[in-house]
């Protein structure tokens, strides 16, 4: 979301999203608020500090790390406070292993995502990390029904080995599919241990759908409006197999022509169709959503954008 005032933000979410609220980040306060600062802040037994070059690993929790741990518990109590009685779905995100792995260094430089090691306790810190964050915000809303939602932006780089080295003349080793599953699936067996419910986010062209139907997701959230459209077969295989799409449709900025809630209902009413499933499949498992994060619209525009993807997650299979 945009802004530094966490309170205002969450008054937007509980408003316009009353029975899915979510935990916002809020960037433009800096590292430790964005999104790996704020996963930083979940991890358990590695300490890390905020580098010229980025999130490095370090020794023992620096000072950033710390700040990182401190917002987090400020938006936890202002989410705490604006959420009393509530009982709808509320979804805290974390940037999940793999795009961590691409962001953090290693002690000594370089990207944790070239160290097999590195990037394996990087993801069991986070694993267990999750947990302990489930708990302290079921505690916070008791009556919740919590998501969690993995943001991947960067996995289908990884998995195309078109991620730079620190030089910047070479790429990291391709990761294949086994690999990346398994530490996808410490992250969800954390978060489903915990009583969650795990889905993923890929604002990507590329989404891995397979591999992410795959690992255990119960639902994919994507950018509709980069997917290729006419690749139906993952996406068609996916849904049929559980796993409910979340197609993000409202753009992260305001657009200069008027927004049409109706066009992009039957878009989206298009597509499923094309997948093969009517509003009889459909209903009760599509949840729309922008098409990425909202921290670069305008005050104004991110309750809209908030209001008109519920709009047309009501008006579609209407």
């Amino acid at each position: 979301m945009p802004g530094t005032d966490i309170h205002e933000s969450v008054k937007v979410a509980v408003d316009q999203c009353p029975d899915f609220v979510f935990v916002p980040e809020l960037p433009g306060r800096g590292a430790t608020a964005g999104m790996v600062g704020r996963t930083a802040a979940l991890l358990t037994g590695l300490g890390v500090d905020l580098q010229p070059a980025g999130w490095r690993l370090t020794d023992a929790a620096g000072i950033d790390h710390r700040r990182a741990i401190s917002l987090l518990r400020e938006d936890l109590d202002a989410v705490e406070e604006h959420t009393q009685g509530y009982a709808g779905t509320l979804k805290v995100q974390l940037t999940g292993p793999w795009t961590l792995a691409a962001a953090v260094e290693l002690p000594r430089g370089d990207k944790v995502l070239g160290d097999h090691g590195a990037r394996r306790e990087l993801a069991q810190s986070l694993a267990e990390g999750v947990g302990a964050h489930i708990a302290d915000v079921r505690r916070r809303v008791p009556d919740a029904e919590i998501v969690v939602q993995v943001d991947e932006p960067t996995l289908p780089r990884i998995l195309a080995g078109s991620i730079t080295t620190a030089s910047g003349f070479r790429r990291h080793r391709t990761v294949d599919a086994p690999t990346a599953d398994r530490a996808l699936r410490w992250i969800i067996e954390a978060v489903r241990a915990a009583d969650a419910t795990p889905i993923v986010h890929v604002c990507a062209s590329d989404v891995p759908v397979g591999l992410l139907s795959g690992v255990g997701f119960a639902a994919i959230g994507f950018d509709f409006t980069a997917i290729d459209k006419s690749a139906i077969d993952p996406w068609a295989e996916a849904f049929e197999a559980g796993v409910d799409l979340w197609p993000g449709v409202v753009p992260t900025t305001e657009p200069a022509e008027p927004f049409s809630i109706a066009t992009h209902v039957r878009e989206v009413e298009s597509w499923y169709a094309a997948l093969g499933f009517g509003p009889q499949q459909y209903a009760g498992r599509l949840t729309v959503s922008p098409t990425c994060g909202l921290a670069g619209a305008s005050p104004a525009w991110a309750p809209r954008a908030l209001t008109h993807a519920r709009r047309i997650a009501e008006g579609v299979g209407e």
